[in-house]
């Protein structure tokens, strides 16, 4: 989901829900698939993202799809709301599109959707994007997120060759949310409890104790934490900034469009208060 000059153009897509499964208590797959896949490919990142279109209830679209149709023609409260997810997996022989949702009841949009969305169903999408996948030159790999970071996280685990070295830290709620990735890296599973969203990945980074060598690291997530975590790696370890994928997800209090609307700005502050601390 990190969104970086040179990523793929992203065009309007059709798909129908082929089936879904419920993985943990608060992790919902909804896999799509059908003939308007036709050319979709995401196969060069691991963070490959995809931008749900939800259009407002009793609002149907020209067929086919097209966005700039709809924005010409409709007033901008009939445009659709967008919802940003990484693609988990990508089967091109069979045509089906993976995405799994974090669900927490009727909390959000596309959480409560996929939940009831039944197979069938159309939906409408626009991508893919991405930006990042682990290094192979790298001496090791660092791997820290949330929930909205474990698809992609699971897959730049499973894009590692065997043996290759890696620490990864994922943040759940309790141990019924872990999760069965195909890989031989032992995923560091940190169990938050009543905890506040995001303090154990800080210190189960801190408190790492960093190998010899050029890492390439991906950390994603709360916007809080992440921010936290960037100033201990590019501050503290000086880590370059070439060698990060690095961003907030969502932040706590927005929702998509908001933390979109002023995502930009955060990060530019971020970064100028960082890169100007004297320990940089």
């Amino acid at each position: 989901m990190a969104e970086r000059p040179g990523r793929q153009p992203r065009r309007p897509y059709s798909a129908q829900v082929v089936r879904t499964e419920r993985l943990t208590p608060h992790m919902q797959r909804v896999v799509l698939g059908g003939e308007g896949l036709a050319g979709f490919a995401a196969d060069t990142c691991t963070d490959h993202y995809v931008k749900l279109l939800f259009p407002p209830e009793g609002v149907t679209y020209p067929d086919p799809f097209d966005m700039q149709r709809v924005r010409d023609e409709l007033p901008r409260e009939q445009w659709p709301v967008t919802r940003t997810y990484t693609v988990r997996q990508w089967d091109p022989e069979h045509r089906e599109l993976t995405l799994d949702f974090v669900v927490h009841g009727d909390e959000g949009l596309a959480g409560p959707w996929a939940a009831r969305v039944q197979p069938g169903e159309t939906v409408l999408f626009m991508g893919p994007g991405g930006a990042y996948a682990p290094d192979p030159d790298a001496d090791w790999h660092l791997l820290v997120g949330d929930e909205s970071a474990l698809p992609a996280i699971a897959c730049a685990l499973e894009a590692l060759p065997r043996g290759a070295r890696a620490y990864a830290f994922v943040e759940i709620s309790g141990p019924e949310e872990e999760q069965k990735i195909d890989s031989d890296v032992d995923v560091v599973w940190l169990h938050r409890g009543d905890r506040p969203l995001g303090e154990a990945l800080v210190e189960a980074v801190r408190s790492l104790e960093f190998p010899e060598g050029r890492v390439h690291a991906f950390v994603h997530g709360e916007a809080h934490f992440v921010k936290e975590l960037r100033g201990l790696l590019r501050v503290e370890r000086h880590i370059p900034r070439e060698d990060l994928s690095i961003s907030g997800y969502w932040r706590r209090g927005h929702n998509e469009d908001g933390w979109q609307a002023s995502k930009r700005e955060w990060n530019a502050r971020v970064e100028a208060e960082q890169e100007s601390s004297p320990a940089a």
